[in-house]
């Protein structure tokens, strides 16, 4: 009766749905209808043309249609089908479990929080496939069934299998182990074990790939209820823009400061060799950022393995790329972000420019569809990016542009950004020594601080040259006050490099040095033990005079302080103007007086404004 039933539908899916009860009911009937039932579900997605592989006549085939075929003995399958049948089932349960939060906006329910933090429990959030109820749209642990399909596969297949349930990293090591004999196979035992690397080790790397990504950027897949948490982007250490040697903040630095002796150099990034472009590096993370970080390295440290040994034979990499192409991977926005932070970690930062580019591309397709958390800079992620890969690649010019092309997506962050915190603990990833990388979180709070220290980095050349360059000393002078006194050190150099010339011009002094040190130490210079150095400061000191407001259009009242309570302006005026007071210009003194009351503007405002508001000028000078 069921199949006569079944023969009256005219819906191809209905059809399918009856034939499947049927199936179900009746086992004995899958070695007679149970192959057909499954091609013609797949003919009808070929005629209906559907978009997604998510589709409803994939989804009977694959969840329900297929296991009933290969968990029958009596079902002979030639290896090609099932080779055919996996890759299917492959393409539809990871772009299932990828799918984009905007596909199921609208059938959102209530729902644990914890399990959408979950990458592995995401099955559980309500997602329709048109044609299906809600209910048969809901697939429980899809990662667990596909790779239970392809262990049944192997065995139907007469892999080389391991009886037991073994980890990731047990399964690339044994795939390691066969492809070292894997050339020494011919025709069909060959394309066994070529199947059985590409297709064990694709999914290791696929399911790896994810939960990397979906650690540092869970809005590409969380719903719009989902929890807020922070993005993460992978960039270059560059915290050694600063000097390593710090000198004591009680102490004032021109006491420290002899002017006949010559100070030892001072070790920075560009005075060391740019090593560690190797493979093998440090990725730092922040515990208190991502509690599950040792996870989330393992995670990537699989996937990028995976991915060389897919690439390692002619053989594994013809065959892995024909898949991609035909699953379309290419326009995956998931796996780009994560083949990206591959390359940039494995240093090869001419290639990660040309991926950055392409993921821009496909963000730009897709920015109006994310879920974006307050203060995310997730959509500019490219652009971050493609900074730090510049200054690794010595290209200081573009670095500093994609920096300032960024500052105009940031505002500065509302608490101090200038007092040097102790840091949190850190994760390193267990890779050989080589130069640091970073998970930073992709906020305003931890980029633009960032931004500044590779602007420092890329002024520094400049700066700190034989030849004279005033304008880049200048800049490096403003940008060391940020998370002051790291730079203190550096700042010294700057200072002895100006007693040596004798006199020093940089007009947006005023405009940006509120550092009560930096204030000092200049003033200091202009006194007879100070060496009577002549600078040039004030680029409009009649203005600068009789202006009361700060300079830049900017209110006093729009800064907040950032010096203790107990060290007011008025107290640091005998200390700077001491010395100053008399044998020099008025100008001078009035302006230095008048900067100290900048003393508590909120640092990061100012450098934000310094790079805003001096872009044309800052790129002039990198040219």
């Amino acid at each position: 009766m069921l199949l006569k039933a079944t023969e009256q539908c005219f819906n191809t899916l209905e059809r399918a749905e009856m034939l499947l009860l049927l199936l179900k009911r009746f086992p004995e009937t899958v070695v007679q209808h149970g192959v057909s039932l499954g091609e013609t579900l797949l003919e009808a997605e070929n005629i209906e043309d559907q978009e997604s592989p998510v589709n409803c006549f994939r989804k009977l085939f694959v969840c329900d249609v297929l296991p009933l075929i290969i968990n029958n003995p009596d079902v002979r399958l030639p290896a090609s089908l099932l080779y055919k049948y996996l890759n299917k089932a492959a393409e539809f349960y990871i772009n299932y479990v990828t799918r984009s939060p905007q596909t199921e906006t609208q059938h959102q329910g209530s729902q644990d929080t914890s399990d959408l933090m979950s990458p592995s429990k995401r099955s559980s959030q309500k997602y329709i496939i048109e044609g299906l109820t809600e209910k048969s749209s809901q697939i429980v642990d899809p990662w667990d069934r596909l790779f239970k399909i392809l262990s049944v596969v192997g065995m139907r297949c007469e892999w080389q299998m391991d009886k037991g349930t073994r980890s990731f990293a047990d399964v690339l090591h044994r795939m390691k182990d066969l492809c070292r004999y894997i050339s020494n196979f011919e025709n069909e035992a060959h394309v066994k074990y070529r199947s059985q690397v590409v297709y064990s080790v694709l999914l290791v790397f696929f399911k790896n790939a994810f939960q990397y990504v979906s650690g540092i950027q869970p809005s590409l897949f969380q719903g719009p209820n989902a929890p807020s948490q922070v993005p993460l982007v992978l960039l270059e250490d560059a915290s050694n823009a600063f000097v390593d040697v710090e000198i004591e903040r009680s102490k004032h630095i021109h006491k420290k400061r002899k002017l006949a002796e010559t100070r030892e150099k001072t070790m920075s990034s560009d005075d060391e060799e740019c090593s560690g472009k190797g493979r093998n590096r440090h990725i730092l993370i922040n515990k208190t950022e991502l509690p599950n970080s040792v996870e989330l390295l393992e995670s990537f440290k699989l996937a990028k393995e995976s991915w060389e040994l897919l690439h390692s034979v002619e053989s594994l990499d013809k065959e892995f790329t024909r898949i991609c192409m035909l699953w379309k991977t290419d326009t995956w926005l998931w796996l780009r972000i994560f083949l990206t932070d591959m390359i940039i970690y494995q240093g090869q930062y001419k290639k990660a420019v040309a991926s950055l580019h392409h993921l821009a591309a496909l963000q730009g397709s897709q920015s109006q569809q994310q879920v974006l958390g307050q203060g995310s800079l997730e959509q500019h992620r490219a652009l971050i990016q493609l900074a730090s890969c510049h200054y690794a690649l010595g290209e200081y010019r573009l670095t500093c542009e994609k920096i300032l092309d960024l500052m105009c997506y940031m505002s500065p962050p509302t608490q101090d950004g200038v007092k040097v915190q102790e840091e949190p603990p850190k994760v390193k990833s267990k890779f050989r020594k080589g130069s640091d990388q970073k998970l930073l979180p992709c906020t305003n709070k931890a980029v633009m601080p960032y931004c500044f220290q590779l602007l420092l980095a890329c002024f520094k050349l400049r700066a700190f040259t034989d030849n004279r360059d005033d304008m880049a000393l200048g800049h490096a002078i403003v940008l060391l006050q940020h998370e002051w006194p790291r730079g203190e050190n550096l700042f010294l150099k700057a200072v002895n490099k100006i007693c040596q010339q004798g006199n020093f011009q940089y007009e947006n002094f005023f405009n940006y040095v509120t550092n009560i040190d930096m204030l000092e130490e200049f003033a200091y210079l202009r006194t007879q033990e100070g060496g009577k150095i002549h600078l040039e400061l004030l680029p409009n000191q009649g203005m600068l005079i009789k202006n009361s407001s700060p300079p830049m259009g900017l209110l006093q009242q729009e800064f907040i302080p950032v010096l203790q309570p107990s060290i007011q302006p008025a107290d640091r005026h005998h200390t700077v103007t001491r010395g100053i007071t008399k044998g020099v210009k008025e100008d001078f003194r009035l302006a230095m007086e008048r900067q100290v009351s900048r003393c508590g503007e909120n640092l990061m405002v100012v450098l934000h404004h310094f790079c805003i508001n001096e872009k044309i000028l800052l790129l002039q000078t990198l040219t």
